[in-house]
């Protein structure tokens, strides 16, 4: 019994595990599993048990919304299917079955191949290789392969190619080419044909004969051998063709084929190889050439090789230029362009410069553009450039200052500049009147305050009035002229400044620094950096802000780089400045601050303090008879060179009317001189002060202030002599100098008896006094002893 019992459960567990490895239902489709892309049809699931089943799609899974077929399938309908899909049933049983499913593949029938060629190449004397590719069209997304189909087809006598035997050529998947041999005999009687295939059918191309879609292999080119304007170029090709093309370019992607194709053969090699003479080229010119050769279609281009071809002397002169402001009168900048490649024929090695006053020679090396020489007005320079091969034709100009001839020539009119497109400005003018008929124009132009350094020109016709500029970097600010040139020599300018083909607010500020001066602040400012102006800079504004209330902005043009503001108040201000352009006000500079003080009256202070007691002091001593002499002795140099006239004063005019006489007796003595001499007759002497004869010099400072004395004669009236006593008595004591003095004390001598006019004490110290009658004799003055005491 236990034997029995133990042998049920092992049935059991054997059959529950056949069980699992079972199918719940059944799937199929309506067509073959394999679908054209866009094609409908049904999915269908029978399941093998009673219960309630549905359908997935895709991976991870999606239920669909399937249809009852009958009681025990059920079924979806696919429309217009897009890609590769799986679909899978599953009922729930007991005991529990796999679920069903199925991989259903969509794609495209093959498309016909086209564009079906083949490379024909020789291989000896007795075999060909032909090697045929073709365009296998679109993706099908379905494993599909190729078949070439080679028919060969045998010559039968002089009427063509009879019988055949088709044959398979390479059969490749995914591929678009295949390859075959053949004897050289049967070459011309082959043809082939393309078949591409899948599971959902096959295409074939219609049959083509080989000849009529073979071309020869490309032919291989050697390196060439130039001269100046020619190359010869060796070529090899499999199959001897007499169309062949070869082709040129200096520049990429411009190609040009060669007009002329010489054949030469080379003595030296023997075989398949030609030489092909390409002409008509430039020299010193980089090459690269290709080739091609013909059956009945061009084969494909051969790999490039390339060569230079050798240089020519320069072909054209120089383009030579010189500024006005290039002259100082003591030397000269001279500019010129360098060649173009096609006018330098070679590598420039140099200029040659020479000016014809002086006949001196300036070598200057290729690198450089421009030579300062010696200034010489109303002479010419020469300029070359030299390659190996020689020098270009010889480039003439006028030093500038050259008389206009025929006649003189106005500038150029109305010079506009506008804008024309990025990067340009088109420069129009109109033409003066008076115009020679050989002038032409020159248009110059530079970075503003970069002249020297970045001058560009274009010459132009005497009947053009305009030119575009191409080449100007944006937000750059330029300058230039527009010149009237007769006889390679500038006779007339006009200027234009401001061109910008871009601008905007500049990114800085001017650095700005101030200088205090009373009431006044003198303000002064760098340039702004070149890169930072971005444009033509037009203002330059000041602003001023006092005790935080702002005064109203100055603006200073755009060429000044110092500005004064007067006339402050006294406080504390603060200033900043900002430039701007046609795009714009840039940022603020940075604040400086500074302080107008108010005024102080210290000087007129000092001076009223300093001035005031002296002044008093003077005037005590003014007083002082001693010092008042004093004064008047060491100030004469302040008085006028001009010696007042006492006999016109109006002293002397009192006394002729009878003020202040003197009865004066005179002894006479007769012609024999034997009567005995009487006494003295007495005068009368009024003391009179007169001034110092005003001179600076050291002779007239040894005479101090002398006394005038003016005697009067009684009045008689019958002696002719107290007439001629009184005549000569009024007159200068003191005289105008000592030589007048010494002149009138010689003429007394000689009439009279001799007396002294200078008194012998010092005036300076005692005053002099005269008391009662005074003889003659007693006015005699001594100065010796006045002399001693200045001394």
């Amino acid at each position: 019994m236990t034997r029995t019992w133990s042998f049920f459960p092992a049935v059991a567990l054997l059959a529950l595990r056949l069980c699992a490895g079972m199918k719940s239902c059944s799937i199929w489709l309506s067509s073959k599993p394999v679908v054209q892309i866009g094609s409908s049809f049904q999915v269908y699931c029978t399941f093998k048990c009673r219960c309630t089943g549905a359908m997935y799609s895709d991976h991870p899974r999606k239920l669909q919304r399937h249809q009852e077929f009958n009681s025990t399938t059920v079924f979806v309908n696919v429309t217009n299917i897009t890609k590769n899909i799986t679909y899978s049933c599953d009922c729930k049983c007991a005991p529990e079955l796999d679920p069903c499913g199925l991989d259903i593949s969509a794609g495209y029938l093959p498309e016909l191949p086209q564009n079906l060629s083949c490379i024909y190449e020789v291989k000896g004397n007795q075999s060909v290789v032909v090697f045929c590719t073709w365009s296998p069209g679109r993706d099908t997304f379905l494993w599909s392969h190729s078949v070439l189909w080679v028919t060969k087809n045998h010559i039968d006598g002089p009427t063509g190619c009879n019988g055949s035997s088709k044959e398979a050529g390479l059969s490749s998947a995914g591929l678009s080419s295949a390859g075959f041999t053949a004897s050289s005999s049967d070459a011309e009687c082959i043809s082939v044909q393309v078949e591409a295939r899948n599971i959902l059918g096959s295409v074939e191309t219609p049959t083509y004969q080989l000849w009529d879609i073979a071309s020869p292999s490309s032919p291989v080119l050697g390196s060439p051998r130039c001269s100046s304007r020619r190359c010869i170029i060796g070529m090899n090709q499999s199959v001897w063709t007499q169309h062949v093309e070869i082709q040129f370019t200096a520049e990429p992607h411009i190609w040009t084929s060669s007009p002329d194709q010489v054949v030469q053969t080379d003595p030296v090699q023997t075989g398949p190889v030609q030489y092909w003479s390409v002409s008509s080229l430039e020299p010193f010119t980089f090459y690269q050439f290709r080739a091609r050769s013909r059956l009945r279609l061009w084969s494909r281009w051969s790999a490039n090789v390339s060569g230079r071809t050798q240089e020519e002397a320069p072909a054209k002169e120089l383009d030579v230029w010189v500024p006005e402001a290039a002259s100082d009168f003591k030397s000269l900048r001279v500019y010129w362009k360098p060649l173009s490649v096609s006018s330098a024929r070679g590598r420039i090695l140099g200029y040659t410069l020479r000016v014809s006053e002086s006949n001196f020679i300036y070598n200057v090396s290729a690198d450089v553009s421009n030579r300062t020489v010696t200034f010489c007005e109303d002479c010419e320079v020469t300029v070359w450039a030299i390659n190996s091969k020689g020098k270009s034709p010889p480039a003439t100009i006028t030093t500038p200052h050259r008389k206009v001839k025929p006649q003189e020539v106005l500038p150029p009119q109305d010079v506009h500049v506008t804008g024309a497109g990025d990067h340009s400005v088109c420069i129009s003018w109109r033409r003066p009147d008076s115009s020679p008929l050989l002038a032409a124009y020159v248009v110059e132009w530079y970075r503003e305050g970069n002249k020297m350094e970045d001058l560009q020109w274009v010459r132009l016709g005497r009947d053009d009035n305009h030119t575009v500029v191409t080449g100007l970097k944006p937000f750059e600010c330029y300058e230039g002229a527009v010149h009237v040139v007769y006889n390679q020599s500038s006779v007339g300018s006009s200027r234009f400044l401001g061109v910008s083909t871009g601008s905007s607010a500049p990114s800085a500020a001017p650095s700005v620094q101030e200088t205090v001066e009373g009431n006044q602040v003198t303000v002064t400012w760098t340039e702004l950096p070149r890169g930072e102006r971005r444009g033509c800079l037009t203002i330059y504004t000041i602003y001023l802000e006092m005790s935080s209330s702002q005064l109203p902005p100055v603006s200073v043009p755009a060429a000044q780089r110092k500005y004064i503001i007067r006339n402050l108040s006294p406080a504390r201000y603060s200033l900043w400045m900002t430039a701007s352009t046609a795009g714009g006000e840039g940022r603020a500079g940075q604040k400086v601050n500074f302080s107008i003080q108010h005024e102080t009256r210290l000087f007129p202070l000092v001076l009223c303090a300093v001035v005031g007691p002296v002044l008093m002091v003077l005037v005590c001593l003014y007083h002082s008879s001693a010092v008042k002499q004093r004064f008047r002795v060491f100030f004469q140099c302040l008085v006028l060179d001009v010696v007042p006239d006492p006999a016109n004063s109006k002293w002397a005019k009192d006394s002729l009317q009878g003020k202040g006489k003197m009865n004066l007796q005179l002894q006479l003595s007769n012609s024999s001189g034997t009567e005995e001499e009487e006494e003295p007759d007495l005068v009368d002497v009024e003391e009179l002060l007169l001034p110092p004869p005003p001179s600076c010099t050291e002779t007239e400072l040894l005479h101090p202030q002398t006394n005038y004395i003016k005697s009067f004669s009684h009045d008689s009236d019958s002696s002719a002599h107290t007439q001629t006593s009184l005549d000569s008595t009024v007159d200068y004591i003191s005289s105008h100098g000592p030589g007048h003095m010494e002149e009138e004390v010689e003429e007394e001598e000689e009439d009279q008896e001799p007396f002294g006019f200078f008194p012998s004490h010092n005036l300076l110290t005692e005053p002099m006094e005269f008391g009662g009658k005074l003889t003659l004799n007693a006015v005699r003055i001594d100065c010796s002893d006045f002399l001693l005491s200045e001394a």
